[in-house]
């Protein structure tokens, strides 16, 4: 598969041969949704929890004799029909919203989602991206050059320059290649990667 590939200005430098084993897969569109369903789902912070009567301040008392008062028995002040008692079935923070998906699976998704960007013509093969300060404006520039506003641009390596200067530019965001995953790639809409990530791909994913 034959790929062009471009500078940091958008011009149009050479093509490039695309690994078909990453780049050319049938797609299964049941088996893309299991994998980002599982990895939203992963990613969830638990976050609103409820104090059942064991987690409530005070109660320790008895508030008054089992017998003679006329009143109905109680042990605690804290139960859930007391006010300021416990909450009985309120949510928790020992939810578990994991779930397992295999190695194969979760790579086998990745190369769809890659696939889907190169038939889909969302898909930027670079050279490289060369800024001499981490200056917004810069990067911002390219952008333009490149004709994108939403891509996610994968790096073969850390480079905190490029990571720094795309952080103040909406739906821009940077990601190394050994890290790539589907839920990135599919939430933006154009793919930037360098030359040198799709070997970085081959040796992590392959």
């Amino acid at each position: 598969m034959k790929q062009v590939m471009y500078n940091q200005k958008g011009e149009e430098l050479s093509k490039v041969d695309l690994p078909n084993e990453i780049f050319d897969i049938e797609l299964n569109t049941d088996l893309v949704h299991q994998v980002i369903v599982a990895q939203m789902s992963n990613a969830r912070k638990v976050i609103a929890h409820t104090k059942d009567r064991s987690e409530r301040r005070g109660g320790g008392r008895k508030p008054w004799r089992q017998k003679g008062t006329g009143r109905a028995r109680v042990g605690s002040n804290r139960s859930p029909i007391w006010r300021g008692g416990g909450v009985t079935f309120g949510p928790t923070k020992n939810r578990n919203f994991s779930q397992k998906i295999n190695k194969k699976m979760k790579t086998k998704a990745l190369f769809m989602g890659l696939t889907s960007k190169v038939k889909d013509q969302e898909f930027i093969l670079i050279d490289k991206i060369e800024i001499t300060e981490s200056k917004t404006k810069a990067m911002a520039q390219i952008m333009k050059d490149l004709k994108v506003k939403s891509a996610l641009i994968v790096l073969p390596t850390t480079d905190l320059k490029i990571s720094r200067a795309v952080k103040n530019i909406p739906k821009i965001k940077t990601i190394r290649a050994d890290s790539l995953n589907i839920l990135d790639v599919l939430d933006h809409r154009y793919l930037i990667i360098f030359q040198d990530s799709i070997e970085v791909i081959k040796g992590t994913y392959l």
